[in-house]
Formats: structure tokens, C-alpha cells, sequence
């Protein structure tokens, strides 16, 4: 049973949050490269450990903007200041995730221009 809630979560955030539809798409494109260049076992590893951290930190982030949306509906100075932290921790691990997909991707795309 927790496992279909949990489901209904993931559902509901792809369904309603931008952010989360691009994060998705651009793990779906990191895929798809990964395979055409069949990246060794660690890098998928770490490709999806990556993917899992963003796309968990976007739910994260928009379960914290929505309980504030409903707790204070109002514009309040504190909320917003909650609300920002949440989206610069996802923004932290998006960062981070680009940062490994060029330690991992470059090499690659290098190997293909030459």
C-alpha cells in the first residue's frame, strides 16, 4: 500500500511540477547517450545515483513549496525564505549532477569529434 502512495507522489509531481518534467527528460537524454556511448558499470552508477538525488530533491522541494502553500497562502517573508532554500538545495544537486555528467560525457564526445 505505501508503495502505491508513493507511486501517486511521483505521479502527481510529474504531472503538475515543470521542473520535474525537465528533470526527467533530461535524465531520459542522459540515458540514451549513456547507452550509445555504453558507459562502463560505474559510470552508471554514478549517472544514476545522480538522476535519483535531482529528481528526489525536486519532489523534496516541491512537497516543501506545496505545505507551505497551503499552511500560509499568503505572501510571507518566511515562507519565501523556506521555499528558496528548498529550491537551492535542488539547484546544489543539479550542479553537482552536471558536473559529473562532463567528467563522465566529455571524454566521449571528444573521442567522437576526433
Amino acid at each position: 500500500m505505501k508503495f502505491k502512495v508513493a507511486l501517486h507522489g511521483i505521479i502527481r509531481a510529474l504531472r503538475n511540477e515543470i521542473h520535474m518534467k525537465i528533470h526527467v527528460g533530461a535524465a531520459i537524454l542522459v540515458c540514451i547517450v549513456g547507452a550509445y556511448f555504453n558507459l562502463s558499470k560505474g559510470e552508471w552508477i554514478g549517472v544514476t545515483i545522480c538522476i535519483a538525488t535531482v529528481i528526489s530533491a525536486e519532489i523534496f522541494n516541491s512537497a516543501i513549496e506545496e505545505l507551505c502553500d497551503t499552511l500560509h497562502p499568503e505572501q510571507n517573508k518566511g515562507i519565501g525564505l523556506v521555499k528558496d532554500m528548498a529550491a537551492g538545495a535542488v539547484l546544489i544537486v543539479s550542479i553537482a549532477a552536471a558536473v559529473v555528467g562532463l567528467i563522465i560525457f566529455v571524454p566521449y564526445l571528444i573521442e567522437l569529434i576526433h
